[in-house]
């Protein structure tokens, strides 16, 4: 048999107008998206002299040397394990204190319920330069009556974070929680689990595409915050997202060490992110429908 001149297209299928469309459209996107990326590359491989004069879009010459000055222009590994001690500790406490406060919503009845509910998803609301002078005098009276200086150290801006990255966190479980079936609590139950029991049995491991999903977003949230560690730490306690300022001085900017410091500051939440992409697509699409 022949083969027929031409194939009929399905009823279904989308005109080629709209594929053209989709495809300038997402090719635009992706230009838009990766021209940055490039420019950060390739600046971050110039000298100096090159970056600051008139931009090019290809270097005249390269040098590794940026990678190298980096951590010795300003203490760029202390800002580093500062926001990594600081990210992953906001990140596990909002992950651990949620998955209980979700639990209880989703499981039980009780009065308060709806207004607990509400009033944890209002606070998403308000811009976070509202609570900025709250908490900064908070802390310094706190530490002037007990004595712990919550200001200025890691475990203030740990708490700092908890305040916004814990009703997400919250929100999101509680809808996770919700789409898993009840009767598989009720069968830990029957087999001699409690309700601890039941939720790191059964619940817990049943959701962890979800608890991933938060976990990942807290700890991107925290990595990347400025307004609240420009505010709270000090030298000591500075993380990266304001201690990238310091390439900055009175007499010249090291734009070519900034571009490779940022690269190199973006690895963990990039590869974290590549690593957890299909727990991060299921956990929020879980959690965000009900």
């Amino acid at each position: 048999m022949s083969s027929p001149a031409h194939v009929r297209r399905s009823p279904t299928a989308p005109p080629p107008s709209f594929i053209w469309t989709r495809r300038i459209v997402l090719t635009l996107i992706t230009l838009f998206t990766l021209i940055p990326v490039y420019v950060m590359l390739s600046s971050s491989l110039k000298p100096l002299s090159d970056v600051s004069g008139k931009f090019s879009w290809l270097p005249h010459g390269f040098s590794i040397r940026p990678y190298i000055d980096i951590w010795s222009t300003i203490p760029l590994a202390r800002y580093f394990l500062n926001s990594l001690i600081v990210a992953g500790a906001a990140s596990i406490c909002s992950v651990v204190v949620a998955i209980f406060a979700a639990y209880a919503v989703s499981r039980y009845r009780f009065r308060g319920k709806r207004v607990f509910t509400v009033t944890v998803l209002s606070t998403q609301m308000f811009p976070g330069i509202l609570f900025l002078l709250p908490l900064f005098l908070i802390f310094v009276n706190i530490g002037k009556s007990t004595g712990i200086d919550l200001y200025g150290s890691r475990g203030g801006l740990i708490l700092t974070y908890l305040t916004f990255s814990l009703p997400f966190s919250i929100w999101m479980l509680i809808g996770y929680f919700d789409s898993i079936p009840k009767d598989l609590d009720e069968a830990a139950m029957v087999d001699g689990c409690g309700p601890i029991g039941a939720l790191f049995r059964v619940v817990v491991p049943a959701a962890t595409p979800g608890i991933i999903a938060v976990t990942l977003y807290a700890f991107m949230t925290a990595w990347g915050e400025v307004l609240f560690a420009s505010v709270m730490t000090n030298d000591n306690t500075r993380t990266l997202a304001v201690g990238l300022q310091g390439y900055s001085t009175l007499n010249d900017v090291y734009w070519n060490q900034i571009m490779a410091a940022s690269l190199v500051v973006s690895v963990p939440v990039v590869v974290g992110f590549l690593l957890l992409q299909r727990y991060l697509v299921a956990g929020l699409t879980a959690g965000a429908v009900k």
